[in-house]
């Protein structure tokens, strides 16, 4: 009984008790740059908070409209009140 017993107890898969490495987080545009933003003015009338520059694109129309990028919400462009 104690040979099958002791045979048993070594036939059992071993885990060793090193500590586990923790993975890194995954990041994303936004957390890369978490540091260096600026409140804006939306043009829907709303504060944002964005990480990029301000740059200056074109309507549908043709007029230029200040939009600020890679923000908090997740948006990568707000329209700018001007």
């Amino acid at each position: 009984m104690k040979v099958l017993t002791l045979a048993l107890l070594f036939s059992l898969p071993v885990t060793p008790c090193a500590p586990h490495k923790r993975l890194p987080e995954p990041t994303t545009q936004v957390t890369k740059h978490a540091k260096g933003g600026r409140w804006y003015f939306a043009a829907s009338g709303h504060a944002v908070y964005c990480y990029g520059p301000v740059m200056t694109v074109p309507r549908a129309n043709g007029n230029l409209q200040r939009v600020a990028t890679l923000c908090r919400d997740g948006s990568a462009v707000v329209p700018l009140k001007d």
